[in-house]
């Protein structure tokens, strides 16, 4: 089992591209988006124990320089497009 992360970074404007840039090549690392509103970038981090995600993010993100402000959301679960056409039911236990 992994564990996912939504990580909204407020970054320096004049450090915005090169920060998107540097965090994409972060291992662990999926997609980096420029986005609009609070946070300037959100990147979707996954690792396989929540101890190696904290070293993503606390270690490998957080160093970076122009970072301002972040804020880290963790995936309890997942839904997907191809469980809902299969008839899985979203409130179902497990």
């Amino acid at each position: 089992m992994s564990v996912t992360a939504m990580v909204m970074i407020k970054a320096q404007p004049s450090r915005s591209a090169a920060l998107a840039a540097e965090i994409a090549e972060v291992k662990g690392v999926s997609e980096v988006f420029s986005v609009a509103g609070r946070f300037d970038l959100v990147a979707i981090v996954r690792a396989q124990r929540n101890e190696d995600l904290a070293d993503i993010v606390s270690g490998s993100i957080h160093s970076l320089p122009g970072i301002v402000e972040s804020e880290t959301l963790i995936a309890f679960r997942v839904y997907t497009r191809r469980e809902l056409t299969e008839g899985t039911a979203l409130f179902m236990d497990e």
